[in-house]
């Protein structure tokens, strides 16, 4: 049976996975949500320590394509992306981080944005028009999505992201390129860049000109894939008799929301951590029973400075209020010196160095043991190699961090970019101008 997809603001209009992926954002501006969750076999759960993130990802990913990528196809596109390894490494007692930082771009967000990918380039690949993909990017989005379909035909790439709220080294990343690949930096924030993104999905004019999909977590595709990791930690653990926490650092939510998609299914975490920075709309949230978005404020994790998550509608939808939340889920917010404290005084005690969103998952799921005096065993999610943030992190530990190759490559090319003011009529005309290429 094919699986459909609706807006999570209205049931009543239903969509294949291809369409939903195609539209990345449905008109009335909710998210794209599968009709129903699939409960995975128990044979799936105990073959997992034998298994292989690709053949997980085929496994759980058949069940939301159905019949629109054909299962040899599915094959091929999981191999693809879970082509670099996903370990589970030993911190502390009782505490591991799932390093998801040896893709291309050294982000977590390679999981996401290959898989998102091969599937317009399937979907797209017979057709006469372009697909123009739209995105706005806090920091590793950019560069993930940028190298996810870097010359990928049929297709162009325009990457939204805020003036000199990136680091040097993530910008060069996804600025560098060229060929379908566009930079456009915006003077404002990360969420002004998002409201820019969703406005445009709404824009009747671009609609009727340019067939325009987005490359964030707002886009099914982008999401559904990064469960997978979850389900990989969990089978890299082996058979547990303790509770499993589980610690995200959190901006747009789409990684936590991947994650809480995964226990749904089936798998087995106890507990989940949303670990923000002061960007807390979320924490406030699980306390207050009221959502109330504010603006960003820029901290040392960069990539978590959202005041008003996407992906929140989603979470909603899952469990309807806070209260149902918070069966599953905790949230705890820290500042730049709690963050900068923590990195230095693991580094020294374990030699494990962490980058600063990966110390906001370690302070998490370490305030969540230390709240339930639980023996348990501790993940945290480690979303990019600590070199992305060299400056920031030597500072902070006293030492010199060596540049992978990857980020040597990139720094000395140069930057093309767009310089927009927050502007959508601005955007508009190059979003225009891109399709007609």
């Amino acid at each position: 049976m094919t699986m459909r997809y609706f807006s999570t603001k209205n049931r009543q209009q239903s969509y294949t996975f291809r369409e939903a992926v195609l539209k990345g954002l449905p008109q009335d501006n909710g998210l794209f949500m599968p009709e129903t969750i699939p409960q995975l076999p128990t044979s799936l759960f105990d073959q997992l320590d034998r298994s292989t993130p690709d053949r997980i990802g085929f496994e759980v990913l058949k069940h939301f394509t159905g019949e629109d990528i054909p299962e040899a196809h599915l094959e091929k596109l999981t191999r693809e992306t879970f082509n670099f390894p996903i370990p589970l490494i030993q911190v502390e007692a009782g505490i591991q981080t799932l390093e998801l930082f040896h893709g291309p771009t050294l982000a977590f967000k390679d999981v996401g944005a290959r898989c998102l990918a091969r599937c317009i380039g399937y979907f797209s690949k017979d057709e006469n028009c372009k697909t123009v993909v739209l995105v706005a990017t806090s920091g590793d989005t950019g560069s993930a999505v940028a190298h996810g379909f870097y010359k990928v035909d049929n297709t162009d790439v325009v990457i939204l992201y805020p003036k000199g709220k990136v680091s040097a080294l993530q910008e060069s990343q996804f600025t560098t390129l060229g060929a379908n690949i566009h930079a456009v930096e915006i003077a404002g924030t990360f969420d002004d860049c998002q409201h820019l993104v969703k406005k445009a999905f709404l824009d009747k004019e671009l609609g009727k000109n340019v067939r325009l999909t987005s490359a964030n977590s707002i886009n099914i595709a982008r999401l559904l894939p990064q469960s997978i990791y979850y389900f990989w930690a969990y089978a890299q653990l082996g058979h547990q008799d303790q509770p499993v926490y589980l610690s995200v650092p959190s901006g747009n939510f789409g990684n936590l929301t991947a994650g809480v998609l995964a226990k749904k299914m089936g798998l087995p975490v106890n507990r989940f951590i949303a670990a923000t920075n002061v960007n807390d709309t979320f924490p406030r949230y699980l306390h207050s029973g009221q959502y109330q978005a504010k603006p960003s404020v820029a901290t040392l994790s960069n990539a978590m400075d959202v005041g008003d998550p996407s992906n929140f509608a989603r979470l909603a939808y899952l469990y309807g209020d806070a209260s149902k939340m918070e069966e599953d889920l905790s949230s705890y917010a820290f500042t730049d010196t709690e963050t900068k404290a923590t990195l230095k005084r693991v580094y020294e005690n374990s030699g494990y160095l962490m980058d600063p969103h990966g110390a906001v998952g370690y302070l998490g799921l370490t305030k969540e043991i230390q709240r339930t005096s639980s023996e348990v065993q501790g993940i945290f999610l480690e979303t990019a190699h600590p070199a992305k943030f060299r400056d920031s992190v030597e500072e902070i530990i006293g030492e010199r961090v060596s540049l992978p190759q990857p980020l040597r490559d990139s720094q000395h090319k140069e930057k093309k970019s767009i310089p927009l003011e927050n502007d959508f009529e601005a955007l508009r005309e190059v979003v225009l101008a891109t399709a007609e290429v």
